[in-house]
């Protein structure tokens, strides 16, 4: 995929120039990874620089799990089938770590920072 730059194209981009059915079959794809990382996060994986699980918070791990895998969540970050959709494409063209790094980075910073305004919302409303 070239857009005659020399510069390499973004995941929005490389997303953005496949058709229909090849955006949802990343998507697909791109949701088994989102699963397992997120199952992976919740059960404690020390994998290396990965952050904790939110502590104290009054949420089981079935409703962590459903939150961060659900498409409420994923528009918070733009389209879901596209926020899937380059998750897939990064799992295909770079494997499971690069794919991992990409959902630390990109999604779960924002994740924390919602599961900590709905603690604090939760504190507040119990004074």
């Amino acid at each position: 995929m070239s857009t005659g730059s020399h510069f390499p194209l973004t995941l929005k981009q490389q997303v953005a120039q496949l058709d229909e059915g090849s955006r949802r079959d990343k998507a697909w794809l791109g949701d088994a990874v989102l699963s397992l990382f997120a199952r992976q996060w919740l059960l404690g994986s020390s994998q290396k620089g990965q952050l904790p699980a939110p502590p104290n918070c009054d949420l089981t791990r079935a409703e962590l799990f459903t939150w961060i895998t659900s498409n409420q969540f994923l528009s918070a970050l733009g389209d879901p089938t596209r926020v899937e959709a380059e998750i897939g494409l990064l799992y295909e063209s770079k494997g499971l770590q690069a794919a991992f790094v990409h959902i630390q980075e990109q999604l779960l910073p924002l994740f924390l920072k919602q599961v900590n305004n709905r603690g604090k919302a939760l504190r507040t409303s119990h004074r």
